[in-house]
């Protein structure tokens, strides 16, 4: 950890999991600056983030450093996403709190499906996560999601 790294893990973090304050700007630009989750638009993730069950927030001072949400319907399933960590903030174990809160508020769920951009896989496996052998999805952009590795082949 450099000494940046190490004075951020010591400063205050407040965790909220309410919309009203919410920076929708900043949780775009929070998106933008953590590849691969791409660009956001900040009126799409107004709707996305209001129609999700949970949602996590950490913030240094006013800055928004993590966030994550599940959708999920109270009884059965509960899927997380959108689960970021400023470049500047990882390393200290912000992304372990997010999804453990996540976790937490999902509990009671029959099952917790995650999605997660490939590559992640190891990190979420400390949670308990598996591979589902049966999880197929449409996206708008198919042959960039193939690209990206979220498809594999027939």
């Amino acid at each position: 950890m450099t000494d940046a790294t190490a004075g951020r893990a010591a400063a205050p973090l407040r965790w909220s999991g309410a919309i009203a304050e919410l920076d929708w700007d900043a949780l775009a630009a929070l998106f933008e600056a953590s590849p691969p989750m791409g660009n956001k638009r900040a009126a799409d993730l107004r709707t996305a983030f209001g129609n999700s069950m949970f949602r996590c927030f950490g913030y240094h001072g006013e800055q928004l450093v993590a966030v994550g949400r599940a959708l999920a319907d109270g009884v059965y399933t509960a899927y997380l996403g959108d689960i970021a960590v400023h470049p500047d903030y990882r390393g200290i174990g912000l992304g372990k709190q997010v999804v453990a809160d996540l976790l937490r508020q999902c509990a009671g769920h029959k099952k917790i499906i995650l999605y997660s951009v490939p590559g992640r896989e190891a990190f979420y496996r400390k949670f308990g996560f598996r591979r589902m052998a049966t999880a197929m999805a449409l996206f708008e952009h198919q042959d960039v999601a193939m690209q990206r590795g979220y498809l594999l082949p027939d």
